[in-house]
């Protein structure tokens, strides 16, 4: 089991322009990996245990299909969590996405959630620089060292004390609660028209708050 250790960063649309980010993350040395379309479905038991014991086992497709463990880190100090996101990772390349989806039903585990991204990935060296689209808006995500993390966050002009510690799951969940959202699902669909009365400066405005919650 390996540690996965990352933070986010909200692409606030009056912040730092997209253009501006890329060319940051080339002159770091920074290579693309390409931009896919992601589809995942989360697991849960019966006794929805697993987000419980703040769990996560994740069905992915994208040009692979990979099946993943995520659960919270032990032995990690109390200021490396109030960096990072920290979690341990156990992660399977598998053949087939319908029918690892039935070995898990078939094991106990329904499926309790869908969520899409578009994913562009930058290699530099150990780390990764992720930049997501999600329906509800535009993300860039770090992964490596906690040192390394924060150096590529300076280098590109990203505001610290901005830094998002929960995953896509946590912070639909906050917008589903604050806006009261009809939906679980997170499909480009689904954010295609929002509730009457809704604009995407609601949710932009709803994810600057939570930036700052934590």
């Amino acid at each position: 089991m390996s540690l996965e250790i990352e933070v986010k960063f909200y692409l606030d649309p009056n912040g730092l322009s997209r253009h501006r980010i890329l060319d940051c993350i080339k002159a770091l040395g920074g290579h693309s990996d390409g931009r896919i379309f992601e589809r995942n479905i989360r697991f849960e038991d019966t006794a929805n245990s697993l987000f419980r014991r703040k769990s996560l086992l994740r069905l992915r497709k994208d040009r692979r299909t990979r099946l993943t463990f995520k659960s919270e880190a032990h032995d990690v100090s109390i200021r490396d969590r109030e960096q990072f996101k920290i979690f341990e990772e156990l992660e399977v390349e598998v053949s087939d996405f319908a029918v690892t989806a039935r070995i898990l039903e078939a094991l106990g585990f329904h499926p309790v959630q869908i969520y899409e991204k578009w994913r562009e990935t930058f290699v530099l060296g150990e780390s990764l620089i992720c930049m997501d689209t999600m329906p509800f808006g535009e993300f860039l995500e770090i992964e490596g060292s906690g040192e390394i993390i924060s150096e590529l966050a300076a280098g590109i002009g990203l505001d610290w004390d901005r830094r998002i510690l929960e995953n896509y799951l946590g912070i639909f969940a906050h917008l589903k609660a604050a806006m009261g959202l009809p939906f679980s699902d997170i499909t480009f669909n689904h954010f295609k028209e929002l509730p009457v009365g809704m604009t995407r400066d609601d949710l932009s405005l709803h994810i600057r708050w939570f930036e700052y919650s934590r």
